[in-house]
């Protein structure tokens, strides 16, 4: 999964629009549409501030881990912060299976 794939992925997963994660960071659209796709570098300055609105590392961001082995990501996507480091990663991928379930099941 390429940078562009993982801000994309952490956006839709926050439910937020390209526009709004622009206005966060104080950019146009169409410079998050160019980050999305890989088409542009992201400054280090940026990386760092998309690592805080999604409560994801920039290790994470780049590539250097997976979410499955990234608890804080998982842990950020509950609102009760709940700390899931001791469970094995099938169950960790089970969980955020049902809350993507949940989330869409709201959306019919």
């Amino acid at each position: 999964m390429t940078l562009g794939n993982r801000i994309k992925f952490l956006r839709k997963r926050a439910n937020i629009t390209q526009s709004e994660l622009a206005e966060k960071l104080n950019l146009s659209f169409g410079t998050i549409s160019k980050y999305e796709k890989d088409e542009i570098s992201i400054p280090s300055e940026t990386l760092l501030k998309i690592a805080n609105i999604f409560n994801v590392s920039t290790d994470f961001l780049l590539g250097r881990v997976d979410i499955k082995n990234e608890s804080i990501a998982i842990a950020a996507s509950t609102k009760d912060n709940i700390d899931l480091s001791d469970i094995c990663d099938e169950d960790k991928e089970a969980i955020m299976r049902f809350v993507e379930m949940a989330k869409n099941k709201g959306k019919k």
